[in-house]
């Protein structure tokens, strides 16, 4: 959730509010409801990461050691 999207929620709360607050204090005549439009959230596409052919081989040979250091602890054959 945005910045903006919380404020919008938080100017909607404020306003729900002070029309209660209107009502009880009879300073107000019961209204029809307007929906308040949120602002538009753009949002912004993540970039996809790509990885070398290299590090892509250092991941594997890592994730092999690891997987041989644990298979060595528990004494797998």
């Amino acid at each position: 959730m945005g910045l903006s999207e919380i404020l919008g929620q938080i100017d909607q709360e404020i306003a729900q509010l002070q029309h209660a607050r209107a009502l009880l204090a009879g300073d107000e005549k019961p209204a029809p409801r307007k929906a308040v439009a949120a602002p538009a959230v753009r949002k912004t596409a993540k970039k996809k990461r790509n990885l070398s052919p290299e590090g892509r081989r250092r991941i594997a040979e890592a994730v092999k050691r690891r997987w041989a250091e644990q298979k060595k602890r528990t004494g797998a054959s």
